[in-house]
């Protein structure tokens, strides 16, 4: 045996070695879950749920081809509970994810797709853009939809208790999938969660809401750009209320004596209203003068960018739930329709250091309120919170944390960091949307 003989043998052996290590552990690791399982072990629980799969209607066919595929993965589960959130504020996270390549390459795919995009736009209402955004976002037009097996990764997290309902239900909608012919289990590779296709489904929603846009008798997301694009405008459009003709969200000019307060998604006035309160578009022309209902968004408080949304931008907290995410695909959105880009800020917007963060939701609990898990992360609990703190103290009440609240309610506020000090917002680890900031998005309206 030759010097690389030598070195392939060893290296296969650490392989099979470190696998087999990782295999005897699991069971052992596994118990975490069975918890909420009335002790059961995994094997125990599967068996349970592959029975009401079958009361569900799925047939013992389609669950002898999953079964090599139900199998349990601690990784996933060690990946769901470390999940982070939104670590990055708007203007930075919009300026790498609604990039430009992303606005050509969304006009490109509109040109190129055309017919589908027309039927999909004609039959539910949802315009192109709004769809193309969508799919860069989520897998840069299905070049990034994983590369984990979605059964495994499902019934992984069914068995775990943090989300164990939640994923009981999404892996009998998998297995729904597969009984329809579909996707065969050993197509189903997705990210961790267990979200399938071009724009990330769960499987509820793949199976409520996915269609067969080229005729091939199947509903492929994985593979096919019209199904892609059919599915994601029928998702819309039914799940998510869309409102034909309507427009999203619009770039605007605030003026400095805003009543701030009024700038919540859950206060809505009509356009008119906001042009008399000197809002302008963003390069200075006057707002349409009429009733249509809009809700002023300052994602990074009255310094930020600032937008009006109506009522479709619905359609995007429900997509998902961030604020962060959801605005971002918004305006990548109007950007492929063809507004102009975003307006940068005169001046760099203060923002919290993560520990500050933490600290002012302590003391938004202490005064009573409910911010959520204390993460330092700028949820809506959290800004609902400080902009009731804001207004207790005469601040412009534009829910953006700031140091100066920090300090009125008795807080500490660090010394400003240096310039090779670690920045509080990190990027992600690489380009794309991870499933842990993709996924607060809310439980499908239908069961399977």
């Amino acid at each position: 045996m030759n010097l690389v003989q030598r070195l392939a043998s060893n290296w296969r052996g650490a392989v099979l070695a470190a696998l087999a290590t990782a295999l005897s552990a699991s069971p052992a690791l596994a118990q975490r879950g069975a918890s909420c399982h009335g002790g059961q072990s995994f094997d125990q629980f599967l068996a349970g749920l592959k029975q009401q799969a079958v009361a569900a209607g799925v047939s013992q066919r389609a669950i002898a081809q999953a079964s090599p595929y139900l199998v349990y993965d601690q990784g996933i589960v060690n990946r769901d509970r470390g999940q982070r959130v939104f670590g990055q504020i708007f203007t930075v996270f919009a300026g790498r994810m609604a990039s430009e390549g992303r606005r050509v390459k969304g006009q490109q795919m509109i040109r190129q797709h055309a017919q589908a995009f027309a039927r999909a736009e004609k039959e539910y209402g949802v315009p192109p853009a709004v769809i193309a955004a969508f799919w860069a976002l989520e897998s840069d037009f299905g070049a990034v939809q994983g590369n984990l097996s979605t059964l495994r990764s499902l019934v992984s997290l069914a068995y775990d208790c943090r989300r164990s309902e939640m994923f009981q239900q999404e892996t009998i909608a998998a297995l729904k999938i597969v009984d329809r012919g579909d996707l065969a289990p050993a197509e189903m590779i997705g990210s961790w969660a267990g979200e399938l296709g071009q724009t990330q489904f769960l499987p509820r929603h793949y199976y409520d809401y996915a269609v067969d846009y080229d005729g091939d008798g199947h509903h492929d997301m994985l593979h096919s750009p019209a199904d892609v694009i059919g599915s994601t405008a029928h998702y819309i459009a039914t799940g998510l209320k869309w409102r034909r003709g309507e427009p999203w969200l619009q770039e605007v000019a605030v003026p400095a004596n805003l009543p701030w307060e009024q700038a919540d998604l859950l206060v809505k006035h009509p356009r008119s209203q906001w042009a008399q309160w000197g809002v302008t578009a963003a390069d200075g022309r006057p707002l349409q003068n009429d009733n249509m209902p809009a809700s002023l968004l300052l994602p990074m408080g009255r310094h930020g960018p600032a937008f009006l949304a109506y009522a479709n931008f619905a359609a995007y907290t429900e997509w998902n739930n961030s604020l962060i995410y959801s605005t971002t695909a918004g305006y990548l959105a109007t950007r492929i329709a063809g507004a102009g880009p975003m307006r940068k800020p005169t001046a760099q917007v203060a923002q919290l250091q993560l520990n500050e963060m933490k600290q002012l939701q302590q003391l938004l609990v202490r005064a009573g309120f409910d911010v959520g898990k204390i993460d330092g992360i700028l949820g809506q609990q959290t800004r609902s919170a400080v902009k009731a703190m804001q207004i207790k103290y005469g601040l412009p009440a534009d829910s953006w944390p700031t140091a100066e609240l920090l300090t009125k309610m008795g807080g500490m506020v660090a010394p400003a960091p240096s310039a090779s000090t670690e920045p509080p917002f990190r990027p992600a680890a690489k380009p794309g949307i991870a499933p842990a900031e993709r996924r607060p998005r809310n439980p499908p309206a239908r069961q399977p």
